[in-house]
């Protein structure tokens, strides 16, 4: 086993075990997780998340929890005493288990294409450019896991999905030749699923919204609205409905400033046509 992942698998089970804790106060005040939920003007299916470890408690509701039911402090404390990877970030768990839900998804990305939209050696030739560098086992790891994801594309009622890609990203062999030719090729059968808009921010276009770098939008199946950024040092969830907002208008933005999708597939067609 790679002793990376551990650190990972620990995250989620300190955050499961909060959640234990809640139901068990939950149940010793006599209040169901619909009660609860309404007492603290949430819905069921976000206090079913938190127990059952899905969701992070945040340590304003940890306070307003341990006042309702009691606790005298528990829940706070544990919420701050949770591994540095359970506060931030929580991406490798709670991420991807979002993206697997997810029955909405908004993806802006001006450095590589998506994972979802990444083949297995796309994917790989982005991981072997990683400093410092993976080994071999942990690239193969990674690759597989990335590559699994695309599952989420093919669901039975697959989510609806939108991708802005800047124009420069598809120009980018990464991988080589080869591989480019392989990428393309893919990007132009997932441009036809259903669900699915892909558009390509030109690189001649005079303006801009994504300035700022790549981000996720997504929501949940009980319609929670959060976004996703990434850095060169870490990775930040945003559940606060006034910056989801403020992504969702640069990622509407983004959209009236890109190419059409009909214009986007005719580029991917022009593409592969000079290889």
């Amino acid at each position: 086993m790679n002793s990376r992942k551990l650190p990972r698998k620990k995250s989620l089970s300190a955050m499961k075990m909060l959640g234990v804790q809640l139901g068990t106060a939950r149940r010793a005040a006599g209040l169901t997780q619909r009660a609860l939920g309404e007492r603290l003007m949430l819905d069921e299916e976000t206090i079913a998340s938190i127990e059952q470890g899905r969701r992070p408690l945040k340590p304003d509701l940890a306070v307003l929890l341990d006042e309702l039911l009691g606790t005298k402090g528990l829940l706070s404390v544990g919420v701050e005493n949770l591994p540095e990877i359970d506060q931030f970030p929580l991406w490798a768990e709670l991420y991807v288990e979002h993206e697997r839900e997810a029955i909405a998804l908004s993806l802006y990305a001006n450095q590589a294409l998506p994972g979802l939209l990444q083949t297995e050696a796309y994917a790989r030739a982005v991981l072997r450019e990683r400093v410092p560098a993976y080994d071999a086992d942990e690239i193969v790891t990674r690759t597989a896991a990335r590559v699994g994801r695309r599952d989420v594309l093919h669901r039975k009622v697959p989510p609806t999905v939108s991708f802005v890609v800047w124009e420069p990203v598809l120009r980018l062999a990464i991988g080589g030749p080869e591989v480019h030719r392989e990428q393309l090729r893919h990007l132009r059968e997932c441009a036809e699923l259903p669900g699915l808009s892909m558009q390509f921010l030109p690189l001649v276009s005079p303006s801009h919204a994504g300035l700022d770098g790549p981000f996720v939008l997504l929501e949940t199946p009980d319609h929670q609205h959060l976004a996703y950024i990434e850095g060169q040092r870490g990775s930040q969830w945003v559940s606060d409905p006034g910056e989801v907002s403020i992504l969702a208008r640069k990622y509407a933005m983004l959209r009236t400033q890109a190419l059409t999708v009909e214009d986007s597939r005719s580029l991917l067609d022009r593409l592969l046509g000079e290889q």
